[in-house]
């Protein structure tokens, strides 16, 4: 809603004001920065310098005034790159707030905080509580949570800003209705190469998943377009905020592929914080397995099924399944049972009995893991017969597993359960060989793989890592999730996705509640319905492919229909056609096939005639303009049109409904189905 011209004038003086003010915060810390830095060069040159003539209690003392003054170089920086940020837009909202005791507060939001000469707050960073009734409240009674507790009052005005490379071009009062003005124009914005930041239009659902500090673990199912990303890349740069002792680095992002990763590279920066640490589960396979030269990724895994390459379907439902979780515990139990040395060893003069042995490692060590029982008795004879040193280490860790009853090699151990009485699906021994010889793994052996060694030797603990959040989460199965929990003992965890958006034939959740189970320390569950992406029409046509109905449309724009192509006998002219006149319209355009094979047909099909480029699982960075790429590396992703592609004889089964799902909810205003 348009504003008084009155009211208009005095916005204008404000927003002046504030740049100003801002301008000059500036330059004054661009000074300060540059100069505590040749300050702090000269203090460590200094401390070096002189660093013999401290004695140590001098020296400790030394190294934490350095490392203080290093502390607050970085805090400095670190708010000058967001002074950078908002030089260009310095607020997008403000709110009026009247408290119990009838004081007005004029709130202006920002990235980040502005204050004046004597101190007073010009802007508030959008994180800060009072910032939350502008997401949580439409104009009325209203409260806040304040570090000293409950704030009540009454929200008397919210208004949102139109601001461009420093110049105030729009200004709209709203209440919290979903159809804003504002709102409506981001959503019709074409998508661009790169997810963007919303703290503008960040609804109150969303909003309630992003400042939540009540529950240990969040699982968010989220419906195609409801933002989970979105919401998980603003939690964090909130949780940054909220949590004095948080740092990026102290934070991991579980992503589904490489490119997705590319994608949202850019949403911590603009809101002034650093990237976190990133990485996809495949890749920490790779690094948990020293075993194999390379683990199988999650896409090669699910592109096997999708093109018909997998042949014993049965065996990899079987590894991906909880049935799995319970036989290998079975199985590494009765490892564990029946773990014994078998005689007893010498080094050199050094003789220690089989009894002994067994002692240790049944009685004196039974709280470690297996492996390193035997770890902790090699070092036990080596410190007890060579005065307290790990001289004889090596040798008596070769001897103790020589002696032992049971398997050292990993592979071996892993072989061993499919020919054991407690799989399953049994294996024959030249199957086995393979599995053992082989320089790769696949992904479904990989995560049992995993499971064995962790349980086997302790699984990898990341003590610093605070917050881990999973993207994707549905793509996940049970075994992943105890994985993580184990290796990420410390940590809160964020899990998002989509039941609707598996991608895994071969394992599925009714609900992701059920995680709960795996999480229980204080662990809330939330979904998110509406859909910010798509429009009315895409959304119904989406909906039939699943059987859905409770999905709500945000976009209030009449949209196009749904194109549907049947029975084409020229391809090739009619994609040609159909691309020229969604690239008049839009920025963005995909073509999303069933799988890699039929994407790269159609690229040698086109590529003579126009730019295009194929996306496949090495790439690392998207250009969106137009591409081709198969479904199941488009998750997460969207585009402006969308083409969804398949032929005759590669058309999605009704077993793949979900898959043929995610590709057509790639799209935001158009799309058109070749079928």
């Amino acid at each position: 809603m348009a504003i008084p011209k009155k009211e208009e004038i005095k916005e204008q003086r404000i927003f002046e004001k504030v740049n100003s003010l801002l301008e000059t915060t500036y330059q004054e810390l661009g000074k300060e920065v540059s100069h505590h830095e040749e300050n702090l060069l000269e203090f460590k040159k200094m401390m070096w310098e002189n660093a013999s003539s401290f004695d140590e209690g001098e020296e400790k003392q030394a190294m934490l005034a350095t490392d203080q003054e290093v502390r607050k170089q970085k805090e400095k920086e670190a708010y000058f790159q967001k002074l950078t940020l908002m030089r260009k837009k310095p607020y997008f909202a403000s709110i009026v707030f009247e408290d119990e005791e009838k004081k007005l507060y004029n709130i202006y939001l920002s990235i980040s905080y502005l204050k004046d000469q004597k101190y007073n707050n010009i802007l508030y960073d959008w994180r800060s509580p009072i910032c939350s009734l502008f997401y949580d409240y439409e104009t009325g009674p209203c409260s806040y949570m304040a570090p000293m507790g409950e704030v009540k009052g009454e929200l008397k005005r919210k208004r949102q800003y139109k601001i461009e490379e420093g110049k105030l071009i729009g200004i709209f009062d709203n209440s919290l209705n979903i159809n804003d003005e504002v709102l409506q124009q981001v959503l019709v914005e074409e998508s661009t190469d790169k997810m963007k930041e919303v703290v503008n239009t960040i609804q109150k659902e969303q909003n309630q998943v992003i400042r939540n500090l009540e529950n240990n673990h969040i699982i968010v199912q989220g419906i195609a377009g409801s933002g989970k990303t979105t919401v998980a890349l603003h939690r964090i740069a909130f949780l940054l905020y909220q949590l004095k002792n948080l740092r990026s680095d102290d934070i991991i992002i579980f992503s589904p592929n490489q490119i997705f990763t590319d994608y949202i590279s850019e949403v911590l920066p603009s809101l002034g914080e650093a990237n976190t640490l990133q990485t996809t589960f495949s890749d920490y396979l790779t690094f948990l397995l020293k075993e194999y030269k390379e683990i199988e990724t999650f896409p090669s895994f699910i592109a096997r099924y999708y093109s018909g390459k997998e042949m014993d379907e049965e065996l990899v439902e079987y590894k991906q399944s909880d049935h799995i979780i319970d036989d290998m515990d079975a199985y590494l139990d009765s490892i564990l049972e029946e773990a014994h040395f078998t005689t007893s060893i010498r080094v050199e003069k050094y003789h220690a009995d089989v009894g002994e042995l067994n002692d240790l490692l049944q009685s004196r060590f039974e709280k470690f893991p297996l492996m390193n029982r035997v770890e902790e008795i090699a070092k036990k004879l080596s410190y007890q017969n060579y005065k307290g040193t790990m001289k004889k280490y090596s040798t008596y860790l070769k001897l103790l597993y020589e002696s032992a009853s049971f398997e050292r090699d990993y592979r071996k151990i892993y072989a061993n359960f499919f020919q054991s009485e407690y799989t399953r699906i049994y294996q024959d021994e030249d199957s086995m060989k393979k599995l053992i010889s082989s320089k790769m793994l696949s992904y479904e052996d990989a995560l049992c793989m995993a499971y064995i060694k962790g349980r086997l030797e302790g699984f990898y603990y990341e003590g610093n890592i605070k917050q881990v959040v999973v993207d994707e989460a549905q793509d996940y199965n049970r075994l992943q999730y105890i994985i993580l929990e184990n290796i990420f003992q410390k940590a809160d965890f964020t899990i998002l996705g989509d039941i609707h958006q598996n991608m895994n034939p071969y394992y599925h959740y009714d609900s992701l509640e059920e995680l709960k189970h795996i999480f229980r320390k204080n662990t809330c569950y939330i979904e998110l319905n509406k859909t910010y992406r798509s429009s009315k029409e895409i959304i119904e046509y989406t909906n039939k492919i699943l059987h859905l109905k409770h999905v709500n449309a945000i976009r209030d724009e009449v949209g196009k229909p749904v194109v549907i192509r049947k029975n084409i006998k020229q391809v090739k002219e009619q994609l040609l056609k159909d691309i020229q006149t969604l690239k008049q319209e839009h920025s963005s355009l995909a073509i999303i096939t069933k799988d890699v094979k039929t994407g790269e047909f159609l690229y040698e099909l086109l590529k003579e005639d126009i730019p295009i480029s194929l996306l496949e699982e090495s790439s690392k960075v998207i250009q969106k303009d137009l591409v081709i790429l198969p479904a199941y590396l488009a998750k997460g992703l969207e585009f402006d049109s969308v083409i969804v592609y398949n032929d005759r004889e590669n058309s999605y089964k009704n077993k793949e409904r979900n898959l043929l799902y995610v590709a057509c909810t790639r799209a935001g205003q158009e799309l058109y189905i070749y079928n």
